[in-house]
């Protein structure tokens, strides 16, 4: 494999690989992001590869492996390029038909398309079906397209043309102010301008300074900065050689989790290929520049994605945060400047450099530029990473991209931010998303989850479960959050028990002000704020827990029982067969009872009892009618 030395020769190199790609070619791209592989990717793609030679259309198909094309609620899919064919949820089964039919004979499969539930409509083309229509794909686009372990992809499509293009005359101030210019903003959770963070580096008199993405991604639900290391790891990387020239950094370093062996695994192939192209390492394209990069891999410990505990964690300690005096730009790993951005962040940077800080800005609203990708997950009919423009409402996204929600239940509260973000009530779906917009809802952007919720949803239950969650990730080094998230997850854990005290709310909210005002890290500081945002919508049902032992939502084990109307019941016995704690007492032409004493609350009775019958129902805050006597619990009617 040659070496590259120059802009120029990177620019021929390039025009070699696209004289040798055929755009009339069939390609088919099949996902095979962990998502759709854990749907069986593998064995179709092995399929696809078999039955193209069995047919005899090796010369004249080609089948390319992508990263994670978005739409993960129905996977492994499939699109036929040039003219975009694209099938939902492949199975291997399927693969002899469409390469006899689709691939030879250009027919549609109409059972694996996509259809409309609205006009229940086929839909052939992926960019016509409504979860891609809404979207604006400027930076996870390019994840449906090329194989992540293939940089002549990544070439074919432009890529490293930014890092040409700095290297053709750019200098390190002329990057800097261009990120600047941009008004890019970090993609990790507290927003912070990104060019204004690369400036206090460049600035700080240490001369040894580096470059560092955060891919320890641990919020529930959210999963953008795997999918995007999985499926584009070169984008990652050539943002970040263009942050370590503009700051003067010499060395990089990528901190993933290794629960991510995929992107692992893709981004250590990536590094490889960039060394080899020349892309990394000594005199890269012939400027001067050196740079390095080395992959470090997490231990899980949610922590780790704080700046100061991650560069702890690099530094071979254990992964605990430190208080931060001075910012890590400024004096962070090993106590050298030290600009640290999420995957996104760095994937947005190419894109910048190439078309410049004046297009970006105009993308998305005045305060939160460009687009943003959330993982939308949770009661939603359509599960998935979407990328929208800064400045779309939430009812857009939810409603337009995600379909809804399904079964016909009715929205109650979305999600965002993580663990550490609030809950946005159906009042506030108009909302534009954006960092600061996300804040003054009692919210915030964090990484990108987006987690919807439905009628079934408890909100006091949602509070404890974060509260949860975070009280297990905290590293334990800070009084106010070992010991402040501990009492108000006891508090939590009573209320939704039926236990709760007139006063606990306000002991709650003494809680979380020391926890905001007195913890180490931004863990123990926003940890509150699952329950400040749940308790400002929907207080009603903090006072229906402890005043009224009742949960509205129907949710809280402890605070419910199960009964079977025997005006309803057929004694079809389904949910007798069903009852994995044989609570349910019943036989045919018998209305069925539920001995309370053995029921579990398991859910198994109500949600296989036909809905047509709904003989079997929840209560809550009412007493459970007494069983009816024996001798009228012979059914005379018809089933």
């Amino acid at each position: 494999m040659t070496k590259i030395n120059s802009p120029i020769e990177l620019d021929k190199f390039r025009k070699e690989i696209l004289s040798k790609r055929d755009s009339k070619k069939q390609c088919i791209t099949l996902c095979t992001g962990s998502a759709c592989n854990a749907s069986g990717s593998e064995e179709v793609g092995k399929s696809i590869e078999d039955e193209i030679k069995k047919q005899g259309l090796s010369d004249k198909v080609e089948i390319r492996k992508t990263g994670c094309h978005g739409f993960c609620e129905r996977g492994p899919i499939i699109v036929n390029h040039p003219d975009e064919t694209t099938y939902l949820q492949i199975e291997s089964k399927d693969v002899p038909e469409i390469i006899s039919q689709t691939i030879k004979e250009k027919k549609i499969i109409d059972r694996l398309l996509y259809i409309n539930p609205e006009t229940n409509n086929k839909i052939v083309h992926e960019s016509e079906i409504p979860f891609y229509k809404y979207q604006e794909r400027l930076v996870f686009g390019s994840n449906g397209s090329i194989d992540p372990k293939s940089i002549d992809d990544y070439l074919a499509i432009g890529g490293y043309s930014a890092i040409s293009k700095m290297f053709s005359g750019m200098t390190p101030i002329e990057v800097l102010e261009e990120v600047k210019k941009s008004k890019l903003r970090g993609r990790g959770g507290g927003g912070f301008p990104t060019g204004i963070k690369w400036e206090g580096s460049r600035n700080a008199p240490e001369k040894t300074k580096y470059v560092i993405v955060n891919a320890d991604e641990g919020d529930p639900g959210a999963y953008m900065d795997r999918a995007l290391l999985e499926g584009n790891p070169h984008s990652v990387l050539e943002g970040l050689i263009i942050g370590a020239y503009a700051i003067g950094a010499n060395e990089g370093y990528i901190y993933v989790r290794q629960e991510y062996p995929l992107a692992v695994e893709n981004i250590n192939i990536a590094i490889k290929m960039a060394e080899e192209y020349g892309f990394l390492g000594e005199n890269i394209l012939g400027s001067g520049f050196n740079f390095k990069v080395f992959v470090h891999q997490g231990a899980g410990a949610f922590v780790c994605g704080e700046s100061s505990a991650l560069m702890t964690a690099l530094e071979g300690r254990v992964g605990e945060p430190r208080p931060k005096y001075i910012r890590s730009n400024v004096k962070g790993l090993w106590e050298r400047p030290s600009v640290l951005n999420n995957v996104e962040t760095w994937a947005n940077v190419p894109l910048i450099i190439n078309k410049g800080a004046d297009w970006f800005s105009q993308i998305g609203t005045e305060t939160s530029k460009g687009t943003k990708i959330f993982s939308l997950v949770g009661k939603i009919t359509n599960t998935g990473l979407v990328e929208v423009p800064m400045g779309m409402t939430l009812r857009d996204i939810i409603f337009k991209i995600g379909g809804g929600i399904p079964k016909g239940k009715k929205f109650k509260a979305v999600q965002t931010g993580g663990p550490s973000g609030g809950c946005i009530p159906e009042n506030m779906l108009d909302l534009k998303v954006g960092f600061d917009e996300l804040s003054k809802a009692g919210s915030m952007m964090g990484s990108g989850g987006m987690i919807v919720m439905d009628e079934d949803n408890c909100m006091v239950d949602v509070a404890r479960y974060f509260i949860n969650f975070l009280t297990d990730e905290s590293c334990g080094k800070c009084v106010p959050c070992r010991e402040g998230q501990r009492q108000m997850l006891k508090i939590l854990t009573d209320i939704t028990e039926g236990k709760g005290k007139v006063g606990d709310i306000e002991l709650l909210e003494e809680l979380s002000e020391v926890l905001a005002d007195a913890s180490l890290c931004a863990l123990g500081q926003t940890a509150p704020n699952p329950f400040l945002s749940t308790l400002k919508y929907f207080r009603d049902e903090y006072e229906a827990h402890i005043v009224e032992k009742r949960c509205p939502s129907l949710s809280c084990k402890e605070l419910i029982s199960y009964y079977i109307d025997p005006e309803k019941c057929t004694a079809c016995r389904l949910c007798f067969k069903k009852c994995p704690s044989e609570a349910i007492n019943g036989d045919k032409n018998i209305i069925h009872i539920i001995n309370q004493d053995k029921c579990t609350k398991c859910d198994t009775c109500f949600e296989v009892c036909p809905q047509k019958f709904g003989a079997v129902k929840k209560l809550s805050g009412v007493a459970v009618p007494s069983p009816i006597d024996e001798d009228k619990r012979l059914i005379v009617r018809n089933n």
